[in-house]
C-alpha cells in the first residue's frame, strides 16, 4: 500500500508485518504488548467515540502525557483518522503555558496521562473556553478514563472510514507547539506529507533488519523528533518499548536489549561521564588499561582511515573494555540517533570506537523535522558534520551564511501567525536561522545559531555554541552560556557539575560545603574550573576567549526557566537570572 497520511502506517506495518509486539508498555512492573492488530482495532474504537463525541475534522485535541506509552500512539491515530489534529504538549511546561496552548489552538478536548498533569491542567481549565471535557490514561478518581471514549460499537465504523478516505496528503496533521527560547510558543502547522516523506525518507538512513529489530523510546513524543521515529518505526517494523522514565534508562536498556534509539547530546553526556568515573574507580592494571582505551577511541576515525595499527589497537580495546561498554547498554544497539543540538565531536568519535554507533543528524520542527543525518553505510558518516542531505531535501548556504531548506517536509506555516511564516519562508524556502556549510563530499555542517552569534565592542564576531560546546567537555561544568554582546570581551556563567565537584572535592579533602551556593563561592573549584577553561580557550582565537567567568549557585533546570524543554539555553532569561554576575564580570555598577 502507499504510505500517504500518518494513519497509514500502522495499516502498513499490518500488511507487511503484523507484529506481536508492536508497541510495549510497563505497568505494574510488566511489560505488556500491544499487537498490530489490537493499535488498530483500539485506534478505531476510539475514532468512533470521538466521532460520537461530536468530534469534526480540524478540530483539535490536545494530548499531554509524562512518558511515552502505548495509549498515546492508539490516540494518535484515532484523532487523526476523523481528519480532526493532534495537539501534543510537553508536560512540564507551566500552567500559564498549558493554557495559552489550549486556548491558541482552540482544543476541544485534552487526554492526559496522570495526576500530575492532570492538576495542571484543571487549574486553568475554566480558562480555557473551547474545552468540553478532560479524559486520563491512569484510573483517577473525579476524572473520566481514556477507555470511555471507545465506542465498541460498529456501526459507526463506515462513518469513519468516510473521513479517513477524504484525508488528503496536504491536509494539516498536526500543531507542534515549539518551545521558543524566547517569547511565546509558535504553533508549527505540520501536513501528513511533511511527516510522512520525513519518516520515510529517513528510513534509508536506518541500518536495521525489518521486521525484527526493537527500539527503545523515551524522548518524548510531544516533539516532532520521536514522534517521527515512532512513525518511521511503524514503517520498518520495529517494536517500539517505551521507557519508564529518564532514571530507568539503563536498567530498560538491559531488559529490552534494542537495536535503536535516540538520543540528545546531553544524554551521551551524561552515559559518558558515568562510564568515565567508573574508569577512575578501578585500580592498577585495570585502571591504566580502560583509560589507555579510551585514548584509542578518542583518536578514531571511521571506514580505517588511521590505518592498520590504529585498527589492530581498536580490535583490543573493544575486546577487552568497549564490548563491556555495549553490555551496559543492552548488548545489542546498532545505533544511536542523536540531534536537537550539537553532539561532541569526542563523543562520537569513542561511542563509534567502541561499536555503539552514534549517528548525529540535523533538523527543526519546521522541517518534521530531519534535514541530513549521517549513516555509517557507503561512506556516509563524518564526525563533526550532521551527514548529509536525505532524499528529497535541497540544502542551499545563502550567502550571509544561513542554512536554507527546500523539500516536502518543509511546514505550512505557524498557526494564526502569517507574519512570522513570511518571515521564514521565502521563494519556497525555509529560513532555519542556523549558520553552515557544504564540505566538498556534501556533508552539512552547522556552524551556530544566526540569532545567537553576538559582537562584541571591538567589532570582532564570537559564535557562543561552539565555545560552550568545547567547554562542557569539562566535567566540572554542567552548564556554561557565553556572554558578552557590545562588551569588551566574551565571558561565560557557569554552572557546576555539584555532584561530580563534591565527589573530587571529597577525593582531594576539600571542604567546598555542602550546597549549591557555597560550591559556587569556594575559591579552589574557581580555580580548578579555571584550568579546564584555559586548556580550551587555546583552541580558540585571541578575540573568542572567555576571559571571565562567574559560577552560578544553582542548577539550571527546564521548571525554573533557564532551559527549554528540548534543553536548549533560555539565553535572554539566563542572563536576567543572573543579572548580578554579568555585572560583576563586567563592573557595571
Amino acid at each position: 500500500m502507499e504510505i500517504k497520511r500518518l494513519f497509514d502506517f500502522p495499516y502498513h506495518q499490518l500488511e507487511q508485518y503484523n507484529l506481536k509486539e508492536a508497541l510495549v508498555t510497563k505497568y505494574d512492573g510488566k511489560w505488556v504488548a500491544t499487537t498490530t492488530q489490537s493499535y488498530l482495532d483500539q485506534a478505531n474504537a476510539i475514532s468512533r467515540g470521538l466521532l460520537k463525541l461530536g468530534v469534526k475534522p480540524n478540530d483539535k485535541i490536545a494530548v499531554i502525557s509524562s512518558t511515552n506509552r502505548t495509549e498515546w500512539n492508539i490516540m494518535d491515530i484515532g484523532i487523526l483518522q476523523l481528519g480532526a489534529q493532534n495537539v501534543p504538549i510537553y508536560p512540564t511546561i507551566s500552567e500559564e503555558e498549558y493554557e495559552y496552548v489550549l486556548n491558541h489552538s482552540e482544543s476541544i478536548y485534552c487526554f492526559v496521562s496522570d495526576e500530575e498533569v492532570l492538576t495542571k491542567v484543571n487549574a486553568i481549565k475554566a480558562n480555557v473556553p473551547t474545552l468540553k471535557e478532560v479524559y486520563s490514561f491512569d484510573a483517577i478518581n473525579g476524572c473520566k478514563s481514556w477507555e470511555e471514549v471507545k465506542e465498541e460499537d460498529k456501526t459507526l465504523q463506515s462513518e469513519v472510514e468516510k473521513l479517513k478516505d477524504a484525508v488528503k496528503e496536504d491536509d494539516l496533521a498536526t500543531l507542534i507547539y515549539t518551545s521558543g527560547t524566547t517569547g511565546r510558543p509558535k504553533g508549527v502547522m505540520l501536513s501528513h506529507k511533511n511527516v510522512v516523506s520525513n519518516a520515510v525518507n529517513s528510513a534509508s538512513r536506518f541500518p536495521i533488519i525489518l521486521g525484527q529489530s526493537k527500539a527503545l523510546s523515551f524522548l518524548p513524543v510531544c516533539h516532532i523528533y520521536e514522534r517521527m521515529l515512532m512513525y518511521l518505526y511503524q514503517y520498518t517494523g520495529v517494536s517500539i518499548y517505551f521507557a519508564e522514565s529518564l532514571d530507568t534508562i539503563s536498567e530498560n536498556l538491559k531488559e529490552v536489549q534494542p537495536e535503536v534509539m535516540t538520543a540528545v547530546p546531553r544524554l551521551l553526556e551524561k552515559v559518558y561521564d558515568k562510564i568515565i568515573a567508573k574508569g577512575a574507580d578501578l585500580t592498577g592494571i585495570k585502571k591504566k588499561l580502560f583509560f589507555w582505551a579510551v585514548e584509542t577511541g578518542l583518536e578514531y576515525e571511521p571506514y580505517g582511515q588511521n590505518g592498520w595499527w590504529y585498527e589492530k589497537k581498536l580490535g583490543i580495546a573493544r575486546k577487552l573494555i568497549f564490548s563491556k561498554w555495549q553490555e551496559a547498554l543492552g548488548g545489542n544497539l546498532k545505533v544511536i540517533a542523536s540531534g536537537s543540538a550539537a553532539l561532541q565531536p569526542r563523543l562520537a568519535r569513542v561511542f563509534n570506537a567502541a561499536n555503539i554507533g552514534v549517528m548525529e543528524g540535523y533538523g527543526l520542527t519546521e522541517t518534521s523535522p530531519v534535514i541530513s543525518v549521517n549513516d555509517m553505510r557507503d561512506h556516509g558518516f563524518k564526525i563533526g558534520t550532521v551527514g548529509r542531505p536525505i532524499p528529497e531535501t535541497e540544502v542551499k548556504i545563502a550567502e550571509d551564511g544561513e542554512i536554507l531548506i527546500k523539500g516536502p517536509q518543509v511546514m505550512i506555516g505557524y498557526y494564526k501567525d502569517q507574519e512570522k511564516t513570511d518571515e521564514v519562508l521565502e521563494n519556497g524556502y525555509f529560513h532555519t536561522g542556523d549558520i553552515g556549510e557544504i564540505d566538498s563530499e556534501g556533508f552539512l555542517k552547522i556552524t551556530d545559531r544566526k540569532k545567537e552569534m553576538f559582537k562584541t565592542s571591538g567589532g570582532k564576531y564570537v559564535a557562543p555554541q561552539i565555545i560552550e560546546n568545547m567547554m562542557k567537555q569539562s566535567r566540572f561544568i554542567e552548564h556554561i552560556m557565553v556572554v558578552g554582546e557590545g562588551e569588551k570581551m566574551p565571558a561565560a556563567l557557569i554552572q557546576p557539575n555539584f555532584e561530580f565537584v563534591t565527589e573530587w572535592a571529597k577525593l582531594k579533602n576539600i571542604n567546598v560545603g555542602n550546597t549549591p551556593k557555597e560550591i559556587a563561592s569556594n575559591e579552589e573549584v574557581k580555580k580548578r574550573i579555571q584550568e579546564d577553561v584555559d586548556i580550551h580557550n587555546e583552541k580558540f582565537g585571541k578575540w573568542e576567549r572567555v576571559k571571565k567567568f562567574e559560577l552560578t549557585p544553582d542548577e539550571w533546570s527546564i521548571e525554573a526557566g533557564h532551559l527549554t524543554p528540548t534543553m536548549k539555553l533560555k539565553r535572554r532569561i539566563v542572563k536576567e537570572k543572573y543579572l548580578d554576575l554579568y555585572n560583576k564580570i563586567y563592573e557595571h555598577k
